[in-house]
């Protein structure tokens, strides 16, 4: 009997395509649920019911249900078959480790948020940007990308010398952040992060999760 998966939020959300690469990095197939956590009246219940906090993404694996993105990748990659996508050795695992949560503690909302909603998003809905909060976030991006690079060394990705989850979980923010001026403009002045983007933008799991 096949597995029945389904990963639970909306297409254009930065975690659910961490958890969609990862599954489609893998080979996994899965269905994805359109659930809308900004509609009028707050979070759908039953998505509430899989999420405490109303978030997404939310998962399930048969009767295993998981939510928190950095768990359901390593769920993904520890239960099914396919390339393994966590380092075998502590110290690489651990690098791995590092680069995602500083993706999650400083990079999400820096480069989201602050440049991409804030340059990119808002104008296309006919809001002003809110130049000041661009302007502060700036340096701090320039730290995230610096700090980024010092982890990956001299790998061609965020781990090391292999593809891994941290690679994963950083593509969707920067596929957002290189479409504001301020950030392509940031990230072609680090050479390794641009190499690094050129050769993920490539992979067909990008591809087949494009929102």
């Amino acid at each position: 009997m096949e597995d029945r998966i389904i990963v639970y939020g909306a297409a254009y959300s930065v975690y659910v395509r961490a958890v969609r690469l990862a599954l489609a990095e893998k080979g996994v197939p899965y269905e994805l649920v359109e659930v809308d956590v900004f509609a009028a009246g707050g979070p759908p219940a039953e998505q509430v019911a899989r999420h405490p906090f109303g978030r997404i993404p939310a998962f399930e694996h048969d009767d295993f249900r998981l939510y928190e993105a950095s768990a359901i990748e390593r769920y993904v990659d520890e239960a099914f078959d396919g390339p393994r996508l966590q380092p075998e050795s502590p110290k690489s695992r651990a690098i791995m480790n590092q680069a995602i949560s500083l993706l999650d503690s400083y990079a999400y909302r820096t480069l989201v948020w602050n440049i991409y909603v804030e340059s990119v998003s808002k104008p296309r809905e006919g809001q002003r940007r809110d130049e000041a909060r661009i302007a502060a976030a700036l340096p701090r991006a320039e730290t995230c990308l610096d700090a980024l690079e010092r982890v990956m060394g001299d790998g061609p990705w965020l781990g090391g010398a292999h593809f891994t989850l941290a690679d994963c979980h950083a593509a969707p923010m920067f596929d957002y952040f290189r479409l504001a001026a301020e950030g392509a403009a940031m990230l072609a002045t680090h050479e390794s992060l641009s190499r690094w983007w050129e050769r993920m933008s490539a992979r067909p799991s990008m591809l087949a999760t494009r929102p």
